[in-house]
């Protein structure tokens, strides 16, 4: 019989991120220590909208950065000026969970990041209030996935951290216990 293996970040979280927390903020019960619930990517196509080929070389990039098949997001309304119909794809996205979610977040930190051009860090701002994170990523070809000799366009794409937290304070110490690289 096979033993499930727990991916890296899952593990360190288990064995001392908890801990960490439970002295860091007192908790009562180890239920009430904050955990990751989910990571969503998200992939703007901008301008593209009219061209299906680079809707379909969204959807290739993103599901080889997140090794899962994402969803075409499709416009609710016409809008004239943007030369936008209702029902097109705008773009593309996925919603991570359970152990894709830590490989995830284990690649971003570890590999990616570092591969951004003048990266000084996150900003520790950009929480929402309730303990979500949410940052931008401008190119992404940062990701070792990617091929760079098969790419014809850059692509944005934001990423969002959802997180069990209550509070901000909690949820930047839940990231940073992750190792997530905050600045100043």
């Amino acid at each position: 019989m096979t033993e499930i293996e727990i991916p890296r970040l899952q593990k360190l979280y288990n064995d001392k991120g908890i801990t960490d927390l439970i002295d860091a903020f007192s908790y009562q019960n180890r239920l009430e220590v904050p955990k990751i619930n989910k990571v969503v990517l998200n992939m703007g196509i901008g301008e593209n909208v009219s061209d299906s080929k680079k809707i379909n070389s969204a959807v290739d990039a993103l599901e080889l950065i997140s090794g899962q098949k994402p969803v075409k997001t499709i416009a609710k309304k016409a809008i004239a000026g943007f030369k936008l119909r209702e029902g097109l794809p705008v773009g593309v996205k996925v919603t991570l969970r359970k152990k894709i979610m830590y490989e995830f977040i284990d690649r971003l930190i570890n590999i990616a990041l570092p591969r951004v051009r003048d990266f000084r860090g996150l900003n520790n701002k950009s929480f929402d209030g309730n303990g979500n994170y949410a940052f931008g990523i401008k190119e992404h070809i940062i990701f070792p996935e990617i091929n760079y000799e098969s790419v014809t366009d850059i692509w944005g794409m934001d990423v969002i951290i959802s997180t069990s937290a209550n509070t901000d304070e909690e949820a930047l110490a839940l990231l940073k216990g992750f190792n997530f690289p905050f600045g100043n």
